[in-house]
């Protein structure tokens, strides 16, 4: 006999919702979602989708109902609890909006915990759409089968994130002035850590020295090239996730 299909297919779409999720309830999908899975993926009553809540897990549903307005799932099985993700927060100057974009979706693959924007003197750009940034993350995770979305914080000043700093995180600056290889400072602070990476024009003199006054600073280089910002944002990352994290 062939063997019986593994439910739900590896193909199944997958989204995020904002309903909590639990065995039996009822979702309905709207908007560009129910396009989505309508339109682009062309599911049907018993068709599959997986949904992600970002408090209870992954779960496969089933569809019941496919309309042009909406779908209609009915939630079957938890197929994995919401994932813990080490505790990284990437604090990343911000660039211009495609390359902020880059490190938007690159981070949250990478797996981070959260992403804190900063303002610095030379940042090209000033402002950031919040919701438009936690459109990209969410089609991130939904794209790499992450359970739990990155949280996302408002942009800050440079100089008011050092000062409200958490005394029991340390802070990874990539300097491009030089500092102890990444890998190694990595592995001599391990705990609750952050990375702190610059704007298109670098950090200003005054600004470093404030970055590196701060006494959880442990600055670090990323090699003997200067890196683009978004560059220097995922490798770092990226770095420490294969040094700290959960690779």
């Amino acid at each position: 006999m062939p063997a019986t299909p593994a439910w739900p297919p590896k193909s199944a779409p997958r989204l995020f919702v904002e309903q909590v999720l639990g065995e039996g309830v009822q979702v309905s999908i709207e908007g560009p979602q129910a396009h989505y899975l309508a339109r682009v993926m062309r599911v049907g009553p018993g068709d599959a989708v997986i949904l992600c809540d970002n408090v209870t897990g992954e779960w496969a549903a089933r569809v019941t109902q496919a309309g042009k307005r909406d779908v209609v799932l009915a939630v079957e099985t938890m197929l994995r609890p919401r994932e813990l993700v080490p505790d990284f927060t990437l604090c990343a100057a911000l660039l211009k909006k495609d390359r902020f974009d880059l490190v938007l979706e690159k981070a949250c693959e990478l797996g981070v915990a959260r992403i804190q924007p900063v303002l610095t003197r030379r940042c090209v750009a000033d402002k950031l759409n919040l919701e438009r940034a936690r459109a990209i993350l969410t089609e991130a995770a939904e794209q790499c089968a992450r359970t739990a979305l990155p949280e996302l914080l408002a942009p800050v000043k440079l100089d008011a994130l050092l000062k409200d700093w958490d005394s029991g995180r340390a802070l990874f600056f990539a300097d491009e002035n030089g500092g102890e290889p990444a890998a190694a400072a990595y592995a001599a602070h391990p705990g609750p850590a952050a990375l702190l990476t610059g704007p298109e024009g670098g950090f200003d003199e005054a600004e470093r020295a404030a970055i590196r006054a701060l006494p959880q600073t442990r600055a670090i280089t990323l090699g003997p090239r200067i890196l683009r910002g978004e560059t220097a944002a995922i490798a770092a990352t990226a770095l420490w996730m294969g040094t700290l994290g959960d690779w």
